[in-house]
């Protein structure tokens, strides 16, 4: 076994971009090399099994000597001493192209080819959930998208989990360090997912195979057969053996081999189901070994890293990989069920009572540690995500965590999945905030709110965001933006609303205003005194339970909130202005309450001929509502 390596720091100056396309490069002409290799070798066998078949033809037809066999069987060991060298070229071909799939993914993630990436995570998606749907944190184009890098089911869940909840302050400190250690070394990542990636086909669950770990004893009820299956076959070739010397009948080892037999028939339905149990909860994790040999390689310094590299040892001083191979070995004779010739091997040696009961020890000694092997390994697939991400964006700055609030301040917040966003100011200094965000129609708003939410996201799930200062307090975020009717459910657009205003108030008060809300353009399907009325009542009762928040809205009497709530309210503001006859937005928040319009001019650009409205006063009135 190699000894602890600590995979070298990238350097400072190469840029991810340039980083990935020398990589790729690079595992192309290894490629290439080994292709080459590869029908070399394919030759070589080729060549030999032509005359080994020649020779052997030859001899059985008297052209050559009986000696020919020896050159015939020595033609055949070559052939698969060449076979065995060939096959170790077809791995090393299966991970150089996972490497080259990998870097080709990291230049796609430099663009927008990362929203073609297949795996979105829509299982995630919940219509209840308080935020994932707003805040494209699953889906098409979603961060999940973007960020995801792991090798195994259990990995993806664990970094959904942290997507889908808030951690504590501790707890994003040491995902950050984590991380932080994590990012330099692209080699580990990616030799880990690699190795993942290349023993099994599609992306493996280890929920299966750690309940069959978990599972009781499973062969209690024929724990009679193990000795009986010991003892019985060199009984039955000793009774062989000595009918063939005739100091026996010739017909007495027929007893053991009928007695074998019954063996065989009755231990069948509790072996296989063992082995059906077992089958469908290994799926590839025989070949697992190789994925915690490279972790158990790396030289962390963390203690977190450490912890997690030390869940894959705990009771015993043998590292997980000399575990998963002793179970590869023994998953190998119960493989034999799978040749034709299992049915005679078992009868003459009752094969498959040794390869259960033995693959039955293994489990009394190492299954209650499975689910923390691949835990372990799941926290780290979900920890080279966030270190991934910070790689990919060296923009990204990492936020610093307050220990009360509800509090957030960002400066030079951008939008994350946005190539080139925006950058924007933002502050909610303490409990009780709220940013009042009005502005035509397509100038920002709804946007602005995403960023501070998916940013928080982020925050609290332990990983960079877009900006250059962040500060946050552990909140749970809240939001109310893509609201959907349904049909099937018999609800309205505006029901449907009311339930998700109502969501979000329980969960404010349920967090005792550690929350931030989000609201974009709530109670549209109402119609407008209504709405005002009941938009102040549901900020008042979310200002009221300690929470803070933003809200978009184009009804003015909102502003007058401000005053009343003692700047705890703050009013800001998006434009646009026409240039050369053109709406042009810069996206910039401004303080105080928008004095301009643009839903006629928004019209119009769509081709539908509405006509203007007479001149507007230069300031809207408290109580009318913005186009």
């Amino acid at each position: 076994m190699r000894g602890p390596v600590t995979t070298p720091a990238l350097s400072d100056s190469a840029s991810p971009d340039r980083t990935y396309t020398e990589r790729r490069t690079a595992a192309e002409a290894e490629l290439r090399r080994l292709d080459a290799v590869s029908a070399r070798y394919a030759n070589l066998r080729a060549v030999v099994f032509t005359a080994g078949a020649a020779v052997a033809l030859a001899v059985m037809f008297g052209r050559l000597p009986r000696m020919g066999w020896w050159a015939a069987g020595v033609a055949l060991l070559v052939y698969i001493v060449l076979a065995v060298l060939h096959h170790q070229v077809f791995l090393r071909e299966a991970r150089q192209r996972q490497f080259v799939q990998l870097n080709a993914r990291g230049l796609a993630r430099m663009s927008r080819g990362w929203h073609d990436f297949p795996e979105r995570g829509e299982r995630f998606l919940s219509g209840s959930h308080l935020y994932a749907a707003d805040l494209d944190v699953f889906g098409q184009g979603s961060v999940f998208q973007l960020m995801n890098e792991t090798a195994t089911r259990a990995g993806e869940e664990r970094l959904a989990a942290w997507l889908s909840e808030p951690a504590t302050a501790p707890e994003v400190r040491t995902r950050q360090e984590a991380a932080r250690e994590l990012i330099p070394r692209l080699d580990f990542r990616q030799e880990v997912c690699v190795e993942a990636r290349t023993v099994a086909r599609e992306k493996a669950d280890p929920a299966l195979f750690i309940a069959w770990a978990e599972s009781g004893p499973a062969l209690t009820e024929i724990q009679w057969a193990r000795p009986v299956a010991l003892l019985l076959p060199p009984i039955t070739l000793t009774l062989f053996l000595l009918g063939q010397f005739e100091l026996l009948p010739g017909w007495a080892w027929w007893v053991g081999l009928f007695a074998q037999l019954g063996v065989a028939l009755m231990t069948r339905g509790r072996l296989q189901a063992m082995e059906e149990r077992m089958s469908a909860g290994e799926r590839g994790f025989v070949r697992y070994a190789p994925v915690f040999e490279r972790v158990e390689r790396e030289r962390f310094e963390h203690p977190e890293l450490r912890r997690i590299q030390g869940g894959m040892q705990r009771e015993t001083h043998e590292p997980v990989s000399a575990h998963l191979k002793r179970f590869s070995f023994l998953y190998s004779f119960a493989e034999l069920k799978r040749h034709q010739f299992h049915p005679l091997v078992h009868l003459f040696t009752l094969w498959d009572v040794h390869a259960m009961f033995a693959l039955e020890r293994w489990k009394q000694r190492h299954g209650a540690q499975v689910r923390g092997w691949f835990e372990a390994l799941a926290e780290l697939e979900a920890l080279s995500c966030l270190a991934g991400l910070a790689y990919d964006r060296p923009g990204f700055v990492w936020p610093t965590l307050e220990e009360t609030g509800p509090r957030v301040k960002a400066e030079g917040m951008g939008h994350a999945l946005l190539d080139a966003p925006v950058l924007n100011d933002v502050s909610l200094p303490g409990p009780g905030c709220a940013l009042l965000l009005t502005g035509s129609n397509m100038s920002g708003k709804t946007t602005l709110l995403r960023a501070l939410g998916l940013n928080t996201v982020l925050a609290l799930a332990g990983a960079p965001v877009c900006a250059r200062a962040f500060s946050v307090s552990p909140v749970q975020v809240l939001t109310s933006m893509r609201v959907k009717d349904s049909l099937e459910r018999g609800v309205s657009y505006f029901y449907a609303e009311v339930q998700r205003i109502k969501a979000v108030l329980d969960a404010a008060a349920a967090a005792r205003g550690q929350a931030l809300f989000l609201l974009d353009e709530i109670l549209l399907g109402t119609n407008t005194r209504e709405r005002q009325i009941a938009s102040r009542e549901v900020l008042r009762l979310l200002l009221a339970t300690g929470a803070s928040g933003g809200v978009t809205t184009h009804d003015l009497s909102l502003a007058s909130l401000a005053e009343e709530y003692g700047g705890r309210v703050v009013n800001m503001h998006f434009r646009d202005h026409l240039e050369d006859g053109k709406m042009v937005f810069d996206y910039q928040l401004r303080p105080g309450v928008v004095d301009t319009t643009n839903a006629l001019r928004v019209l119009k650009m769509a081709g539908v001929p509405v006509e203007d409205l007479p001149p507007a006063p230069a300031r809207p009135t408290p109580g009318e509502s913005l186009p």
